[in-house]
Formats: structure tokens, C-alpha cells, sequence
């Protein structure tokens, strides 16, 4: 624990990250994923909000953060003093990446902007996360992902369309980001490592923009055709049968069987051939036009098994289909363990945390999982200032004193 980063695709890339709660922090945690030594700056005392993220911990870890600061080294500056700033810029100009998700201007108030650390290392590449982007009317507004999601579409078309619009129940926006964050960082290191920029570059990653790109037509929809996408609750209007039905055992199970191959193979799983010669479900379109009644037919049948004959007999027949799961449920599933998507990671006195596992799976250069977020802020002061920095025990318990560090 505490080694710089070591293997993956990304071996020997330094990423600085100056961050709080999820888009920076996730957006560095991705990149540390895959090799990459990413350096977490947290202000000295209590350090990232996300510390202390959930209302009960478990050995004093809080569990989002040590998830979302696995692979890091943690150092502490306090970035409000000049002295604080001034080692940020050193750290800054033996760095490859930097990735921040302060409000617009607040990096620039410490004297960290683009501007002023491209004079220190002209290949610098910033990724730079905020609720509206750097430019534009709303640039300097608090932009919450909450707030995100619903400028960028997501939030109108969730739920079901006879009660209000709801979120889906985990940070989205952020995560978008976040991923957006990462593509951006790594087309700027190719574009300078081929000769296609100039040097560094300035990645803009806008909240409720990466919301806005995953909601395919909607804009066409209405300047073309004059409609707005409205909730629809569990299905997509005129694409059936697709939906979650009710099985015996008190289960829902998804099926998806909207292609008319598929649909037959459900029909004679069903023992009812019939339904793909009849004129309301030869077709896409006809199904889509008599969508309640096939969905009502399906969960006819569906109701009368438990949901795990229900999703054998649809994976015999070549149906997609799959139980909704929880927790629980992945934990226990064998697929889950053997794409290794839950890996266990050692922690203090011997006790293992469970991790995500690593996406996506890369077959020479894979990433890997080494430690938890640590527990302390500024667990790794000593050894990156002193490897960065070269700075002997002196200076840094003196910085530790007065409360640069």
C-alpha cells in the first residue's frame, strides 16, 4: 500500500487531482484503475467531504470513499495559503494530468489555472468538471449533479408519466461525467504524444452536457417534429414485448423479446404459436400498436412460474431475459464472480473491503485494484513530497506545523 502506480496501460502517467465528493474524484479513481499514480489533494483536518459521505461507516472507512479513492495517494495542502499553492504548482509541473471539479474561477483564485501552470509545464493536461462548464451564461453557477440531470434531460423522462419525475437512484450526472472526464484526458495525452497539439490542452466536461449526449433523439424530436419525450415508466412506447413481468414467486423478471425472430421463440415457449400469425403481434409495428394487451398476455404466463424457470426456459429458447437484481443477488451470481466484478481488497488488521471490479477488461495491459482510499488525510504527505518534491522530514513536519499540509 502506497506504492506508486505500477502496470496498466496508463504505467507512468502522474495524475494530480484537486477534488471533492464524486466527478473529480471518480474521474481520477478511473484513471488510477488503470495504472495511472494519481495523487489525491484534500485540505488539512478533515480532508474530501465524501470521508464522510455515508451516516455509518464500517471500521471507520466510509464506504463510497473507499471505493472512489482506491489506488490514490492522499497528501493534504492547504491551497489558501501561498505556500500551500506554491508546492501545488511544483506538484503540478512534474504532472501529466491535472483533474479538478471546483466551481469555475476558484482554481484560478489560488493561482492554479490553465494559464498559469501551462508557464510551468506547457504538456500539462487539465480536466476540468463543473455543473455548467468554464464558459457560457451559467458558468459560474453551483451546478450539482442533481441539478445537472434535470437541465440535461434525464430527470423529465424518468418515472412513470402520472407522477412526478424522479432520479435513478444513483449520482449519474457525476458518473457521466466523470467518464467523459477520462475520454477527454486520454484523446489530450494522444493528440500530445503524436504530435497533433501543440503541448497540454484544457479537457471542459460539463454536467448537464454529459447528461444531455445520452439522450439520443430528443432534441430532433421536437425541432423536427414538434414532440417532447414524456415518462413512459418501464417500457419504450411502440417497442414490445418489453417490459418486467410478474412471476410466481413474487420476482419480476425483464424480458425482452421486441424482434419478431425473438418474439416467435416466445410464442412457442409460451405454447402459444398463434400470436405470431395473429394481425395485433406479427410485427414490430403491430405490437407496438397493441403494446398493453401483448404485456398483458406475457405477464398471463409469466405469473403461472418462478422466476428462475421463467428465465431458464427464456435462456433456452434464445429470449433475452434477466431477474432484477439487488445487492444480494449480484453477490451470489456466478457470472458476477467470474468476471471478477466484485474483488475483495485488503484492508487494516487483516479485513478485506469488497470492490467494484475493474471496466473494461483489457487483455495484455488490465488494470488492477491495490488498495482502499486510506483511512487518515494526508497518509502519503511524506512519501510524495519527499519522492516529488525531495523534500526532507524537516521542511515537511515544519509545513505539517503550520498547517500547509
Amino acid at each position: 500500500m502506497g506504492a506508486k502506480g505500477t502496470g496498466g496501460p496508463l504505467r507512468g502517467i502522474r495524475v494530480l487531482e484537486f477534488g471533492s465528493l464524486l466527478a473529480g474524484p471518480f474521474c481520477a479513481r478511473l484513471l488510477g484503475d488503470f495504472g495511472a499514480d494519481v495523487i489525491k489533494v484534500e485540505s488539512p483536518g478533515e480532508g474530501d467531504p465524501l470521508r464522510r459521505w455515508n451516516l455509518e461507516s464500517w471500521n471507520g472507512r466510509d464506504l463510497l470513499w473507499s471505493i472512489q479513492a482506491r489506488n490514490k495517494r492522499c497528501i493534504t495542502l492547504n491551497l489558501r495559503e501561498p505556500e500551500g499553492q506554491q508546492i501545488a504548482r511544483e506538484l503540478a509541473a512534474q504532472t501529466d494530468i491535472v483533474v479538478e471539479n471546483f466551481r469555475p474561477g476558484t482554481m484560478e483564485k489560488w493561482g492554479l489555472g490553465p494559464e498559469e501552470l501551462k508557464k510551468i509545464n506547457p504538456g500539462l493536461i487539465m480536466v476540468r468538471i463543473s455543473g455548467f462548464g468554464q464558459t457560457g451564461p451559467y458558468s459560474t453557477r453551483a451546478g450539482f449533479g442533481s441539478v445537472a440531470e434535470a437541465m440535461g434531460g434525464i430527470r423529465y423522462v424518468t418515472g412513470y408519466p402520472d407522477r412526478p419525475s424522479t432520479r435513478t437512484g444513483v449520482s449519474l450526472g457525476d458518473s457521466l461525467a466523470a467518464t467523459f472526464g477520462v475520454i477527454g484526458a486520454l484523446l489530450a495525452v494522444i493528440a500530445r504524444e503524436r504530435g497533433n497539439a501543440s503541448g497540454g490542452q484544457v479537457v471542459d466536461v460539463a454536467i448537464y452536457e454529459a447528461v444531455y449526449a445520452m439522450m439520443e433523439s430528443i432534441v430532433p424530436d421536437y425541432l423536427l417534429q414538434g414532440k417532447i419525450r414524456e415518462r413512459t415508466g418501464p417500457v419504450l412506447p411502440h417497442v414490445a414485448p418489453s417490459n418486467v413481468y410478474p412471476c410466481g414467486d413474487g420476482v419480476d423478471v425483464i424480458i425482452a423479446a421486441n424482434a419478431d425472430n425473438v418474439f416467435r421463440r416466445l410464442a412457442e415457449t409460451m405454447e402459444k404459436p398463434e400470436l405470431t400469425t395473429d394481425p395485433r403481434f406479427a410485427t414490430h409495428q403491430a405490437r407496438g400498436e397493441n403494446q398493453q394487451e401483448i404485456d398483458r398476455l406475457v405477464s398471463m404466463w409469466t405469473v403461472k412460474h418462478p422466476s428462475a424457470d421463467v428465465v431458464r426456459m427464456m435462456d433456452e429458447a434464445g429470449v433475452p431475459s434477466g431477474p432484477i437484481y439487488t445487492a444480494r443477488e449480484m453477490v451470489a451470481d456466478t457470472h458476477f464472480r467470474a468476471r471478477k466484478m466484485v474483488v475483495s481488497v485488503p484492508v487494516e488488521e487483516g479485513a478485506e473491503f469488497p470492490m467494484p471490479g475493474i471496466i473494461p477488461a483489457l487483455s495484455e495491459t488490465p488494470g488492477a485494484l491495490k488498495w482502499a482510499g486510506p483511512i487518515a488525510p494526508g497518509s502519503h504527505n511524506r512519501e510524495v513530497l519527499n519522492e516529488i518534491l525531495g523534500m526532507d522530514d524537516q521542511q515537511i513536519a515544519n509545513f505539517e506545523a503550520r498547517g500547509i499540509i
